[in-house]
Order: C-alpha cells, then structure tokens, then sequence
C-alpha cells in the first residue's frame, strides 16, 4: 500500500511540468504581443505630426498600457515556473530583478499590475468620455475601484500573513 501512495505522490509531483506547456505557450504569446505593439508603435510613429495632443496621449498610454501587459506576462512565466515548476538552475539566469518570488508577493505583483493597467484603460476612456453615458463611465469607474481595493486588501492580507510568519518563527 506504501509503494501505491509512493507512486501517486511522483505522478502529482511530476504533472507539474505540465505546466511547461502553458509557459511556452505564454512565450509564443508574448512574441505576438511583441509584434501588435510594432505595429502599433508604427502607426504612432507614421501619425506623429497628425495628431493632435489628445490623440498623442491616447496614443502614447496604449503604448504604455501594452508594455505593462507585456511585463505582467514576463513575471508570470518567471515566476510561475520558479514557483511551481522548478528553481532556475543556470547561474547565468539572474531573476533577481523580480525580487521575491514567492506565491504571496507574486500576487500582489500582479494586482498592483493590474491596478496600473486598468488605471490606463480608465485614463483612456476619460479622455474619450465624450464617446460614453455616464451610465458606462460609472460601470468602468466601479470596475477599476474593484480592482484597486482588491490589491489593497491583497497586500494587507500578505502583511499579515507574514507578519504572522516572523512572529511565529521568533518565538521558535
């Protein structure tokens, strides 16, 4: 019975480089990514003397909101893979530009991430508010609060969890 639990418990522990499949995949996604946002800078670029300040600005966040996905999808690979899948090995990797990369603060990377990329998409359609009923502008404004009280309470729960953690450990 002993070498039963012996073998399920290498079959779950392995099934983790299942994951490996949805990291490449996010690679693959990335590199189109990569490709939009050329497009997109291109088209800013042909359109620089055309637009005119308003266009610019909504031009330039679309720039920026596409480079914070892009990140987040960078620290989700790195992450989610050093977390889960396995410890990058090669002393050439140096992932400490993401500092810690435990579960916890990947969380609240990816809120705060969030938060900023649902902040540009608000920025976007205030300078466009013109296109919207008031009706939309409250929904979107609600949304963004969601996600912006959420990473609120995501970070204070972390804080105490490993506020909770040092203490336990001290009185060890």
């Amino acid at each position: 019975m002993k070498s039963l639990e012996i073998l399920i418990e290498r079959i779950i522990l392995s099934s983790r480089w299942l994951l490996v499949a949805f990291y490449i995949g996010l690679v693959a996604a990335l590199a189109l990514y990569a490709f939009s946002f050329a497009l997109k800078f291109v088209k800013v670029a042909q359109n620089v003397f055309s637009y005119d300040e308003a266009d610019m600005i909504l031009a330039m966040l679309g720039l920026i909101d596409a480079a914070l996905v892009a990140s987040l999808i960078v620290m989700v690979m790195i992450s989610g893979y050093e977390n889960f899948v396995s410890r990058f090995d090669n002393t050439n990797a140096d992932v400490s530009f993401l500092g810690k990369l435990d579960a916890g603060s990947l969380k609240i990377k990816v809120a705060s991430s969030i938060v900023a990329i649902s902040s540009i998409h608000l920025l976007q359609i205030f300078l466009n508010a013109n296109q919207y009923d008031n009706v939309k502008l409250m929904w979107y404004t609600l949304i963004h609060l969601t996600f912006v009280v959420s990473a609120v309470m995501l970070g204070f729960l972390e804080r105490l969890m490993s506020k909770d953690k040092a203490e336990q450990g001290a009185k060890l």
